[in-house]
């Protein structure tokens, strides 16, 4: 993503989030740059719909509608599978993504594994990646 685009993008986020705290506002940014460098590494046709009002990024891909949900198992809060499910209802979308993002170089699949499990992720979405941030990889599991 090019700085221009990046600094009018995060002022979007600082003036539509404007009731959010500077923490909320931070990992909003996150989302964002999770989101476009997702794009950039598995397909840069998809086109962003919206990102600012849900931590699900909605996208279209082909004519399809739909939602993607980032998850750092080191800064994220705790799944509401529910949410999820009427948030794809509320918004139309024929698929719900589920994303989890690695920053390291070693892979935590058994963990991964483990909370897919726990929290019944595999009924809800639709398609479950593994996305190694930097290394710009992603891995289908579902």
């Amino acid at each position: 993503m090019e700085l221009n685009v990046f600094q009018k993008l995060t002022e979007q986020i600082t003036q539509e989030c404007y009731f959010m705290t500077d923490s909320q506002q931070e990992e909003k940014v996150i989302q964002l740059i999770d989101l476009h460098h997702f794009i950039a590494s598995y397909n840069e046709s998809l086109k962003v719909i919206d990102y600012i009002h849900h931590p699900i990024n909605i996208i279209e891909e082909n004519g399809v509608k739909k939602g993607i949900l980032f998850y750092d198992m080191k800064h994220s809060h705790a799944l509401d599978i529910y949410e999820s499910e009427l948030f794809k209802s509320h918004h139309q979308i024929q698929e719900l993504w589920f994303v989890f993002v690695e920053e390291e170089n070693a892979s935590k699949a058994e963990k991964y594994m483990d909370l897919i499990q726990l929290n019944a992720i595999e009924t809800f979405y639709d398609r479950i990646f593994m996305f190694n941030f930097f290394q710009s990889t992603i891995n289908a599991i579902k």
